[in-house]
């Protein structure tokens, strides 16, 4: 529909990439008309880029809603512009949420919010003006129809997870429209997760299974990623937010069109289980398999506790196009490892604007990880939980975790191995950051404010004593300014679409047996006991796994650890209407200013969260329901 723009906007947002040369690395500047725009294919591959331009920017995980209101990472309170990093994400679990001023608000497209509707018009401005370039060719053409069509399934995804019923933007809108015509309404939850499935399923087919030019093309859309995202989609319409959710049954438009279903369709489950059994056999059939370290030249020698830590640690930060689990990612690189990081040199100190190590982990994220009996520390029956809190010093036997002699926590001894690979703690063992030697590693030393502030901050930066070390690569180096090997933050690994899988089953009320062979696929590789052995010799609950609400916990628990800190676990906990559970305790830390281990080793409460019934959706602006009277708002509002 020509009518519709006459100019398109003179810049998009500019992309952050690792490399000038890679396909999506920079966006269409001063587009002129869209004659001009789609005159010939390479204008309209311009075109193309802007489509993406939209989703390149969620790798900012402070403005990721999974990430920031999860309280697997929490932020200083007392710091409003922190070294380029805008808090107000970390600040939603305060209770800084309100209508008049919606944080991370992606329906408008402000304070940290993408705005969604505008990436979705150029999606449709795309898709209605590609027969015009007379040299793009017809495989080319379904490529891209199918690019965008994803795309916009996407867009509608994100908004979807925040908001519930949204508005279809299926085609723009004629510039001459009718006021009425141009305030849309809410669509069902039904019909949204519909539209969305049948744009991934016309998708699909004309994409390709893998991406055969990396150099030029990583970034763009497979087949496995649609199926991958299909997957996600129905099983987040099958899960308790969307599904017979009594909490929204007032919830309609003005014409009285109830916008949630009242009852539980158990047929939603199937439809996620067969979707993701697509996907993951798609998936297996083109190569993608988890991830296995392969040591480099510089480091000759490593025992097996290293070697499994360093593979799941590389399972996020090894390189795209080597690394055999990662389904999708972002194109730009991370650029938030300097926040995962502890200070260990007296240069890192001084220069501790390259490494702020502001993400700070709080004491139940970390106890959310299992002991090295594969089963969560408070049903561990050999495991010490009382007395957790007590000082204990680094052994012979846990050198390769804890700093031999170094008084820490009981707590601290005997977990798994991501615990290891993805937490760093004071006294734990830093493989990396320029040292390859495992005999004479770093270690944190996290106590006490030297340990904190370098000379120019006035907080304790880390104000729980905790990092999510797994977003570092262990070959970056923080220490006289900083030297950071990049990497992309994974949006879906494979572990993650066995673990969904295994959910669908169980939610089927599939038995155990047919589970469980997928959750322990996960458990294999992370180095500790498949379900049935670890419950049935360690738990203090050994029949936990055998009925469906048993396995429920442990799929949501192991999901919530393998997925830590990759964006994930904040979706998650929504859709299985647990944040609210989470939540509901005062968010704890270690007292850090202390420098004696009796007095640091004190739990003390950092955030005291609020979350209520309706911060499950999203709030709409007040400015966005004064612009268009037929929208209604988010019950609570």
């Amino acid at each position: 529909m020509k009518s519709y723009y006459k100019y398109i906007c003179a810049a998009i947002l500019a992309i952050s990439c690792a490399s000038c040369k890679k396909y999506l690395d920079v966006t269409p500047e001063n587009v002129g008309t869209i004659d001009y725009a789609f005159r010939n294919r390479n204008e309209a591959e311009n075109y193309l880029f802007s489509c993406y331009a939209t989703l390149q920017q969620f790798v900012y995980l402070e403005n990721n809603v999974g990430f920031t209101t999860s309280a697997e990472v929490v932020f200083p309170n007392n710091v409003t512009d922190f070294r380029g990093l805008d808090p107000v994400g970390f600040n939603l679990i305060r209770g800084t949420q309100n209508t008049g001023n919606v944080g991370l608000n992606f329906w408008d497209g402000t304070n940290g919010g993408q705005a969604m509707f505008k990436a979705l018009r150029r999606c449709n401005t795309m898709l209605e003006n590609i027969d015009k370039p007379v040299d793009l060719t017809l495989d080319e053409k379904k490529r891209w129809i199918a690019e965008v069509k994803f795309l916009k399934a996407y867009y509608h995804y994100y908004l979807f997870r925040l908001y519930g019923p949204i508005p279809i933007t299926d085609v723009n809108l004629p510039i001459n429209s009718p006021e009425e015509a141009v305030k849309v309404k809410r669509a069902p939850v039904d019909s949204v997760v519909n539209y969305m499935v049948r744009l991934l399923d016309e998708a699909a087919p004309d994409l390709p299974v893998a991406i055969q030019n990396q150099a030029k093309e990583l970034g763009r859309i497979t087949k496995p990623i649609a199926l991958s995202v299909k997957a996600e989609i129905l099983a987040t319409a099958a899960s308790p937010l969307f599904n017979g959710n009594p909490d929204y049954i007032s919830l309609k438009n003005k014409d009285g069109k109830a916008l949630f279903n009242a009852t539980y369709d158990a047929t939603k489950w199937d439809k996620a289980a067969t979707a993701a059994l697509e996907a993951i056999t798609v998936c297996e059939a083109n190569g993608v398999k988890l991830h296995t370290f392969i040591p480099p030249g510089n480091i000759p020698s490593l025992n097996d506790s290293l070697k499994l830590e360093l593979t799941l640690q590389t399972a996020i930060t090894e390189k795209w196009e080597i690394n055999t689990e990662l389904i999708w990612a972002l194109n730009p690189t991370f650029g938030r490892q300097g926040f995962c990081t502890p200070r260990f040199t007296a240069l890192s100190v001084v220069n501790a604007f390259s490494n702020p190590g502001t993400f700070a982990i709080p004491i139940a994220e970390q106890e959310l990880f299992y002991t090295n009996k594969g089963v969560p520390i408070n049903e561990d029956k050999t495991w010490d939980y009382t007395n957790r809190y007590t000082i204990q010093a680094g052994d012979e036997a846990n050198r390769y975790y804890i700093k031999q002699s170094y008084e820490t926590v009981k707590a601290h001894f005997n977990r798994e191995p991501r615990f290891y690979a993805d937490v760093a703690f004071d006294g734990g063992i830093w493989f990396g950051n320029g040292i390859y030697n495992p005999e004479s590693p770093f270690y944190v030393q996290g106590r006490g404010p030297s340990s904190f502030a370098g000379p120019h901050d006035n907080v304790n930066i880390n104000i729980t004593g905790y990092w999510p070390k797994k977003l570092v690569n262990y070959q970056s180096v923080y220490d006289d300014g900083f030297q950071a090997v990049d990497f992309h933050i994974p949006l879906i690994r494979l572990t993650g679409l066995y673990l969904l899988y295994a959910e669908a089953l169980n939610e089927q009320g599939k038995p155990f047996a047919q589970v469980i062979p997928y959750i322990d696929r996960v458990r294999t590789r992370a180095g500790i006991p498949g379900v049935v052995e670890a419950w049935n010799n360690y738990s203090r609950n050994p029949n936990k796994y055998t009925t469906k609400d048993g396995l429920r916990q442990i799929i949501h628990q192991e999901r919530r650890i393998e997925l830590a800190f990759e964006g994930q676990a904040g979706w998650d906990l929504r859709r299985w209407k647990e944040t609210q559970s989470v939540l509901s305790q005062p968010i704890q830390g270690w007292t850090v200013s202390e420098e004696q281990s009796l007095n640091y080793y004190r739990p003390r409460t950092v955030i005291t969260p609020v979350f209520n019934v309706r911060n499950y959706l999203w709030p709409i602006s007040d400015d966005a329901l004064l612009h268009n009277s037929n929208l209604v708002q988010n019950t609570g509002w």
